[in-house]
């Protein structure tokens, strides 16, 4: 999932809430290579002024800080110890060696996992990691890869979902507010809309309440409460303004979205990996 620099979700937020003492044994497990973990989101920021001193290129609130990974595994499969050797593994033959990247292991869910948090600037601030067309999919065979190695357990038909990771492990949770905006969102764009005002049309035929700002479009279902903002921090960045632009334009292709794993959604094996994949442009 990327980190951009003016989605609202710092990546101050996202290393405070990775590196949590409660969750992660006072700290004991987290690793990072390249950076103190202490530390990693000013120097992830510091890469980018260099990056930026060096190539004159910035994408402004577009540029993305970096890349937050989720990596689950089966419940009493594995040691909070193994897990982030995993997870310090995936993230090294992943980024092959190029990308400060930060791994927390957290063990306050019956299911142990780990928060990956890689900068998208290299090492050298002259590149930077391209976010390409199925990188999920390529992320999720190198997680498998190392599952397998260690004798553990991987999903063998996984599923395209952005659910939570943890719906991955079975439960019958009813579909969240965002998960039912992602699902309307995309069978009305599998149908093709002629431009956005189409779109919107169709959504409010719908019976959903759009409002829209200069700098905001927030929507409602019939029988909700409350408007969810189409930011990416809020339903995900295939679903922004933004995106839902692109995505009818033909200039981002996206999975439609899965829901969260229902009964009999899990097969024989749980899951090592979900990941939510964004092309970067």
């Amino acid at each position: 999932m990327p980190i951009h620099a003016g989605s609202g979700r710092t990546i101050e937020d996202v290393i405070d809430y990775v590196e949590n003492p409660d969750k992660t044994r006072n700290g004991e497990l987290i690793t990072s290579y390249e950076c103190d973990s202490r530390t990693a989101d000013a120097e992830f920021n510091l890469s980018k002024r260099q990056y930026f001193t060096l190539t004159g290129r910035s994408q402004g609130g577009r540029d993305i800080i970096a890349y937050h990974t989720r990596q689950s595994f089966r419940p009493g499969e594995i040691t909070p110890e193994e897990a982030n050797r995993v997870g310090y593994e995936l993230a090294e033959r992943f980024t092959k060696g190029k990308h400060a990247y930060v791994v927390c292991t957290h063990i306050d869910k019956e299911h142990i996992h780990n928060h990956i948090i890689f900068n998208s600037t290299a090492l050298d601030c002259k590149r930077k990691f391209r976010n390409f067309i199925g990188s999920s999919f390529a992320l999720r065979r190198v997680s498998d890869h190392i599952c397998l190695e260690h004798g553990l357990s991987i999903v063998e038909n996984p599923k395209p979902s952005r659910g939570h990771y943890g719906t991955w492990l079975g439960d019958d949770k009813p579909l969240s507010q965002q998960e039912k905006l992602r699902q309307a969102i995309d069978d009305i764009l599998e149908k093709k809309p002629a431009d956005f005002e189409a779109f919107l049309a169709a959504m409010e035929a719908l019976g959903y309440e759009v409002k829209r700002g200069a700098s905001y479009m927030k929507l409602r279902a019939p029988g909700d409460k409350y408007f969810t903002k189409c930011r990416e921090a809020t339903i995900g960045a295939d679903y922004t303004e933004e995106a839902i632009r692109d995505r009818i334009a033909g200039r981002r292709i996206t999975a439609p979205f899965a829901p969260s794993s229902r009964a009999g959604r899990v097969r024989a094996r749980l899951p090592c990996l979900q990941t939510v994949n964004t092309i970067k442009r």
